[in-house]
């Protein structure tokens, strides 16, 4: 009998447990790729799944694809958590395609900086960032120390700057308009300023891991990228430095949203708290570079060289993300028009 029982349990255990990875829920994420992803799988994701039993499915792209993404679907959206620009989830606030995230419903709220929180609660900024100059100390004997610096006959044809439709190309044209004495309002110095820049640059990137390979085979030797970009790649070998810009680096501030119909609301809030987690945003911050929005972080000093942190923060330029939302779409256009090769 016992024998007979033993050969009953086991295939009807093996059966329950099929069933239930059968019914484990998937999340769909749209995160940037390259090393960004990877070590949002070691910081967050692997706790998560862990937690929740749930499986994380991964899409990579760009905030630009991800917005374009969203407003496809048109309230019936194929993610369930985007990570993006500040300045777009702005936008697609505006054309109510997000859902709103519940506060109550993050047990990690209470020790996020309340500058992270959209004021009108749907979306929130997971991480602070910049757009700055990264140089190969090699290559270059006098570091740059201005944006102005980038048009020196020394990097031309040795410089790398992003596309308008990823944050580092919008943020510099903004740096250049900022710098040469225009607004938001008026972009006519910063365009007049990049084109000669465009012009003589070895790409418009597009993918912000591009510029890895670019600087590996020392075919540019500065460009205008990530600070937690460039802390990665050092950590692999690459004789890289970074410049905050004398004027002030961009500031990013990258950020998660729930799209408007989302298949599983309650769990990307459990995903978003996971990452906004003390644990979640040390690891990120010390892995990544990323600097942390969690109050309860501490940095090291290796991290804090590196991550807009105390005086490198507190020069960022942050601009408006409802003037940036507005206006970008006609300086894409533009861009096209003169800019683009």
């Amino acid at each position: 009998m016992k024998s007979t029982f033993s050969r009953c349990l086991v295939p009807g255990l093996v059966a329950a447990l099929l069933c239930s990875a059968a019914q484990a829920e998937e999340l769909v994420v749209g995160i940037f790729g390259g090393s960004f992803a990877e070590d949002s799988k070691t910081c967050h994701i692997a706790a998560f799944e862990k937690a929740t039993g749930a499986k994380v499915s991964l899409k990579l792209g760009s905030s630009s694809q991800f917005a374009a993404g969203i407003r496809a679907t048109g309230g019936k959206s194929d993610f369930d958590v985007v990570y993006i620009d500040n300045s777009l989830a702005s936008q697609l606030k505006n054309e109510k395609l997000l859902e709103a995230i519940d506060k109550s419903k993050l047990s990690n709220a209470g020790d996020i900086s309340p500058r992270a929180f959209d004021k009108d609660g749907q979306y929130v900024v997971f991480m602070t960032g910049a757009t700055v100059i990264v140089y190969d100390t090699k290559q270059v004997k006098t570091p740059p120390t201005s944006w102005a610096d980038l048009a020196k006959p020394e990097f031309a044809g040795r410089l790398a700057i992003g596309d308008i439709s990823g944050t580092s190309g919008s943020q510099f044209l903004m740096a250049l308009n900022r710098m040469k004495g225009g607004t938001l309002d008026n972009m006519n110095p910063g365009f007049e300023a990049i084109k000669p820049l465009a012009k003589s640059s070895v790409t418009l990137y597009t993918q912000a891991d591009q510029i890895v390979s670019l600087f590996e085979r020392q075919e540019i030797a500065a460009a205008v990228w990530y600070p937690d970009r460039a802390g990665s790649a050092i950590d692999k070998g690459l004789p890289l430095a970074i410049v905050y810009p004398q004027e002030g680096a961009v500031g990013i501030l990258p950020a998660l949203v729930i799209p408007k119909g989302a298949k599983s609301p309650a769990l990307a809030l459990k995903y978003i708290d996971q990452v906004l987690s003390k644990d979640g945003q040390t690891c990120f911050a010390e892995r990544k570079y990323a600097g942390p929005v969690n109050t309860q972080v501490k940095l090291s000093d290796k991290a804090a060289k590196i991550v807009p942190y105390k005086e490198s923060f507190d020069k960022l330029w942050l601009p408006d993300p409802e003037a940036v939302a507005k206006s970008l779409p006609e300086w894409t256009k533009r861009w096209q028009r003169e800019v683009a090769r």
